[in-house]
């Protein structure tokens, strides 16, 4: 029986993981092309075809044959021309443009038939299909456009149908077996399976838009439309052929973040360093259209995110860091990095928000007076005891770093006290110019990790508030020296921070209330021990 067993659960488990090793065509041959061509008799046609730019493949031959039963004859390639074509069809290879394309003209009756396009050698190679037909007259039917898109990357499309259409349905659907199901419409409606990945908004000149999806997956490849309603009619649509391939080089980004209530999350955007005037901004998806800019590289930022949102740019690794910190749960949902070029960069996340506490504490609202010495003290726990802590001052485009003490600059000093596990901004003194929002964060190998906001406020009167455990604010200056920068000593940021506790104080009343008994019945044994001797040696 335990043998039976065995045996069926070994017929199942190849079963099971096929399905995880059957990757679709575009894994195992990335080449990609028109699936059909027409071409008019006598005239001309150019087939474009793509291919993944890997150095290999950049460097290898490329080829265009003609199927005749199990071969497939080359009638072009990289430096081969084969005779009866001479001077009416040309290979041209565009490496940058990860594609080649290959032009055929004075087109005859014999140009018809299957056709491969692809890189290496005819039968062993990556190729793709393409069928050839030619009509005597035209009109020819039109092609339909070609998109050849990386796994993870966005796909944009702009479809325009005329400004008679701006009172009509518009949409984007997918051919599949039953129909052309809709992704999404004209009136926000969208197939649930595309939440928060797909977005439709309307360009000039009237009548056309434009529909973006980000994360591109195997199954995304295949037949798309973009139309109107117009009473069934199928003319009234563009056909537009989507192909995903595997780029190893291209940044796969994460698809999902998760922070607690009060804490903080990343989003890493992807850019382009060398376009440094293009637009970049991260906003909100609305499930009733549209995405809500929370903030932008110019400056903005909306309403209500003051001191909560911030970009750091990473130019070596072509990212920008996103920060959100004071998380509410209202703040859930899918987040879209954007720019107005490179849209392949463009990337939704999505953002779960958890009960919770922030494991950074600090106190969030400050006030002190001009004039003052202020401690912003930011308490971190033993998990971040490697990792870079900082303080930086919010402004509407990023958060400066606030220099370190030991760089002798002028102005607010930050010092990182392991004893107590916490890292100290100092002001002294204090004044008006400081009031804003400053950040206490973590970092790793530079990628952000947890950041919490404090407030500071400061008023010219007497009536600054303040909290003793995290904030310091001492106008005579009586307690000792004070190093270069503003910071306190470590003893006495300890005593500040860290205050005794209370049960440590009675341990050693306690000790002491011992131990002074004790040394007084010593004292006296000594003593009668000192008498009873020295009488001994008296007598004798």
């Amino acid at each position: 029986m335990t043998l039976l067993g065995l045996l069926l659960l070994l017929a199942l488990l190849p079963a099971a993981s096929a399905r995880s090793r059957h990757l679709p065509k575009a894994a195992s041959d990335p080449v990609f092309g028109p699936r059909q061509v027409q071409g008019v008799l006598g005239g001309s046609v150019t087939v474009k075809c793509f291919y993944p730019p890997t150095p290999t493949n950049t460097h290898d031959r490329k080829y265009w044959c003609k199927q005749s039963g199990p071969r497939c004859v080359t009638l072009v390639a990289t430096t081969y021309v084969a005779p009866g074509y001479q001077d009416r069809i040309a290979l041209t290879d565009h490496p940058e443009e990860e594609n080649f394309q290959v032009t055929i003209s004075e087109l005859g009756l014999g140009d018809r038939g299957i056709f491969q396009c692809g890189v290496g050698v005819n039968g062993r190679g990556l190729s793709h299909t393409v069928n050839v037909s030619i009509v005597e007259a035209p009109p020819v039917a039109e092609p339909a456009e070609l998109f050849y898109l990386k796994l993870r990357s966005t796909w944009t499309v702009s479809c325009s149908f005329g400004k008679d259409t701006v009172d009509k349905r518009r949409y984007l659907c997918k051919k599949e077996k039953d129909g052309c199901r809709d992704i999404i419409d004209s009136s926000q409606k969208f197939d649930p399976a595309y939440r928060g990945r797909v977005l439709l908004t309307f360009e000039d000149p009237p009548g056309s838009f434009r529909v973006t999806m980000t994360q591109m997956d195997w199954e995304d490849t295949g037949l798309y439309y973009c139309g109107f309603d117009e009473f069934g009619d199928e003319s009234k649509r563009k056909e537009l052929d989507v192909f995903v391939y595997e780029d190893k080089n291209f940044p796969q980004l994460k698809t999902t973040v998760t922070g607690k209530t009060g804490s903080s999350v990343t989003f890493e955007c992807l850019f382009e360093p060398v376009m440094k005037s293009s637009t970049r901004y991260l906003c909100k998806w609305r499930e009733q259209g549209g995405c809500d800019r929370i903030i932008e590289n110019t400056g903005y930022v909306k309403p209500g995110f003051e001191g909560r949102v911030a970009l750091f740019q990473s130019p070596g690794d072509r990212t920008v860091s996103v920060l959100l910190n004071q998380l509410q749960a209202k703040d859930e949902g899918f987040y879209w990095c954007m720019s107005d070029e490179l849209k392949e960069l463009q990337s939704s996340t999505q953002l779960k928000v958890v009960e919770g506490e922030p494991e950074l504490r600090v106190e969030k609202l400050v006030e002190a007076r001009a004039g003052s010495r202020v401690d912003l003290t930011c308490s971190y726990p033993c998990k971040f005891y490697s990792y870079e802590k900082y303080w930086c001052r919010w402004n509407d485009t990023s958060c400066s770093m606030v220099p370190a003490q030991d760089q002798g600059l002028p102005g607010p000093g930050a010092t990182c006290h392991t004893a107590n596990k916490t890292v100290v901004l100092s002001f002294d003194p204090v004044t008006k110019g400081d009031e804003g929002w400053y950040w206490c964060g973590v970092k790793r190998d530079g990628v952000f990790g947890e950041a919490v906001a404090v407030k500071l406020l400061v008023s010219a009167g007497s009536d600054a508030k303040h909290s003793p455990e995290l904030l310091d604010v001492d106008s005579s200056r009586e307690s000792g020296a004070v190093h270069r920068g503003g910071a306190y000593s470590d003893a006495e940021v300890r005593k500040g921070a860290v205050p005794e506790s209370s049960d440590e104080s009675q341990g050693s009343n306690t000790l002491a209330l011992v131990l002074g008994p004790l040394a007084g019945l010593i004292l006296i044994a000594v003593t009668a021990f000192a008498v009873f001797r020295y009488r001994q040696l008296k007598r004798s």
